[in-house]
C-alpha cells in the first residue's frame, strides 16, 4: 500500500482495475495511468478533496476528504475569507 506522508492519501494499487478514472478526476495530476494499475506519482500534492476516492469503484483509494487544504478552501468561500488557511 502506497500513501502520502502529509495528508490521508492511501492506495492500494493491487484493488486497482485500470479504469483511469483517478487520474482524469484529480486537479493536482496525483495518478497516472499505467499498465497493470494507476501509479501513484505526486501523493504529496494531493489536497484531500476526494474526487479519486469518490470514483474508484473497486476501493484501491481511500482519502479523509473533511480535511486538508481542499476542506479549508471550502470553508474559507463560505465564510467569505480571501486566504484559506492550508496545513
Amino acid at each position: 500500500m502506497a500513501d502520502s506522508k502529509l495528508n490521508t492519501l492511501e492506495y492500494d494499487a493491487s484493488l486497482c482495475n485500470r479504469c483511469g478514472l483517478c487520474a482524469a478526476v484529480c486537479p493536482h495530476r496525483v495518478f497516472q495511468n499505467g499498465d497493470s494499475a494507476a501509479r501513484l506519482v505526486n501523493p504529496d500534492s494531493c489536497m484531500e478533496c476526494g474526487a479519486c476516492a469518490l470514483n474508484c469503484e473497486t476501493g484501491a483509494i481511500k482519502v479523509d476528504s473533511s480535511v486538508g487544504c481542499a476542506q479549508a478552501m471550502m470553508l474559507a468561500a463560505l465564510l467569505r475569507k480571501k486566504e484559506p488557511t492550508c496545513c
